[in-house]
């Protein structure tokens, strides 16, 4: 018998685990290729507690912990875009393992943008950060598996989508069905360009799994962040009903103009931009954020 070929109806499904991170709500995920053990991590959380300053390796350890477990081999580091309600952990973990990092190529716009929000004239805005900045339509692998990155602005400027294999990952763009989509009031955020991004997501094969950067728990049930193309075409609370550009955009503009801005934006992004390394130490040996005043006027109290 002559040997198979992986063709489009033998996409290669990778082992997908989700660590739900309570404090912000967010998924991690390490995604691995069963055949030859290789991993990336994908939206790695660094700890951080805004109430007293302190951070932690918590999860960051857990995911490590897990993949020593497994015996994996990590091959990856991934960001879908700079974060504003949680620290990533991409440095911390690059330090541990030595394996590359890498984001998209649109962060140097986000870095632009946040540096002078931050009046920080100090921090490369060349994305220097990562080992990686991938374009749309860059391929790469982890071990076994094809892997490609759509952009995916709109909830950022940066925001990117990896699809490996038959999964896709659509970080902070479309959330459970019964959660709808991400806001796009960010600055840099859109939402017309929210609405074509999660078109090229929906033309995706049916069957192609999602697996989203967050999950809110509506009504008290338990983290999920797991579904396909057809569920999220099907039964998405606002992509199943807002069926033209004009009702989504409409409906998305209203949504966000009601909702307060997340509580650790301004904390994250001057560590997100810098591919989550914290400030430097001072000369007292402690390390500080700077939180400007009034940068951002619209936002709701």
């Amino acid at each position: 018998m002559p040997p198979q070929r992986r063709g489009p109806a033998m996409t290669a499904r990778p082992e997908v685990t989700g660590f739900f991170e309570p404090r912000t709500f967010s998924i991690q995920y390490v995604v691995a290729d069963p055949g030859t053990g290789a991993c990336a991590i994908i939206d790695p959380v660094l700890d951080y507690d805004e109430k007293s300053g302190s951070t932690a390796t918590t999860e960051a350890d857990r995911l490590l912990g897990y993949i020593a477990e497994k015996g994996y081999r990590l091959e990856w580091i991934l960001d879908t875009h700079p974060h504003a309600d949680h620290f990533s952990a991409a440095h911390y973990l690059k330090g541990r393992t030595g394996a590359p990092t890498a984001i998209g190529e649109r962060v140097v716009e986000v870095q632009k943008l946040w540096n002078g929000l931050y009046n920080r004239t100090d921090l490369p805005a060349d994305g220097r950060q990562w080992d990686r900045l991938f374009a749309d339509g860059d391929t790469f692998r982890i071990g076994g598996l094809d892997a490609r990155v759509m952009l995916s602005p709109g909830h950022t400027l940066a925001s990117i989508t990896y699809v490996i294999g038959d999964a896709a990952f659509v970080h902070d763009t479309l959330f459970m069905p019964d959660s709808g989509t991400a806001r796009a009031d960010f600055p840099g955020g859109s939402a017309q360009v929210l609405w074509h991004s999660i078109q090229a997501i929906l033309a995706l094969p049916d069957q192609t799994r999602i697996f989203t950067g967050h999950d809110y728990q509506p009504g008290g049930r338990a983290p999920r962040w797991e579904s396909t193309v057809a569920e999220q075409k099907a039964t998405n609370i606002h992509m199943a009903t807002l069926t033209t550009p004009e009702a989504f955009i409409a409906a998305r503009e209203a949504r966000d103009r009601t909702l307060p801005m997340p509580k650790l934006i301004l904390h994250a992004l001057q560590v997100n931009t810098n591919a989550g390394r914290l400030p430097e130490p001072e000369s007292n040996g402690k390390r500080y954020l700077k939180i400007p005043l009034d940068a951002l006027p619209t936002a709701v109290w």
